[in-house]
């Protein structure tokens, strides 16, 4: 999955002042739905394991990779070819679909 946060997204004002970066959160939440759509609704997760290895720019495409099945996903964020982010989402419980 592909995805750009828009220069005007809500969340860059004040992150940072003059060179606005895409916050994590952002990022993630991009992951997750990702896997909500391939998967159904996720109830509870835990991230056990995040990093960002380098930031996202607004206006930037990333891609999203994502291996493994309910309820362990593991999770890398690409910007062509270099990983920006990595990590692993962990359900609780999803949702039936």
């Amino acid at each position: 999955m592909d995805f750009t946060i828009a220069a005007d997204h809500a969340s860059l004002p004040g992150h940072f002042p003059g060179r606005p970066l895409v916050p994590g959160v952002v990022v993630l939440e991009r992951v997750v739905e990702a896997i909500e759509a391939a998967h159904g609704p996720l109830v509870a997760m835990r991230l056990p394991q995040v990093k960002f290895l380098q930031p996202l720019l607004p206006g930037e495409t990333a891609r999203i990779e994502l291996d493994g099945a309910a309820p362990r996903w593991r999770f890398r964020v690409l910007r062509d070819a270099s990983v920006i982010a990595s990590g692993e989402i962990l359900a609780h419980e999803v949702a039936p679909a």
